[in-house]
């Protein structure tokens, strides 16, 4: 048995201790927020938080997660999280949505470490999350305006 906090909860595994955590969170825990994208770390699709930074879970072993603190896009709730959200709707930035919590996330740990990013903070920090519907430019205006809410 594998402990850890999930988005505030004492949870364990059963699961093989190879299981990547993306598996372990949606198919055991049945939290369906954190998507699958690529398997291989590459598109940011599955991004959570583990101890207050980001990881893409779809290639973290659920063993390395043991005792430690796993937040996802339906824990996330950050004074950083509420004003992405909020920017989010505001800036109409979802199409399809599908990458969206992994952008969100990746989006709130920029803020949490940087209130008030630069583009070429944003851009760096977010290279690596791609959206199949190039909806970069809202992205960027959503964590902009997410910085500038006050409400970081």
């Amino acid at each position: 048995m594998i402990q850890f906090e999930l988005n505030g909860k004492t949870v364990t595994s059963d699961s093989p201790p190879d299981t990547p955590l993306l598996w372990v969170i949606r198919d055991e825990l049945q939290l369906k927020g954190t998507k699958f994208g690529c398997g291989i770390a590459q598109c940011g699709v599955c991004t959570v938080h583990l101890d207050g930074s980001t990881i893409r879970s779809c290639v973290m072993p659920v063993s390395s997660v043991e005792n430690k603190v796993v937040t996802t896009i339906e824990g996330l709730d950050s004074k950083e999280g509420a004003a992405l959200q909020t920017a989010w709707v505001e800036e109409q930035v979802p199409q399809c949505g599908y990458c969206q919590s992994g952008q969100i996330m990746q989006a709130a740990d920029l803020l949490a470490s940087n209130p008030s990013p630069s583009d070429d903070d944003i851009n760096g920090a977010m290279n690596g999350n791609l959206c199949r519907c190039m909806a970069y430019s809202r992205i960027k205006k959503a964590i902009k305006s997410a910085a500038n809410s006050r409400e970081v």
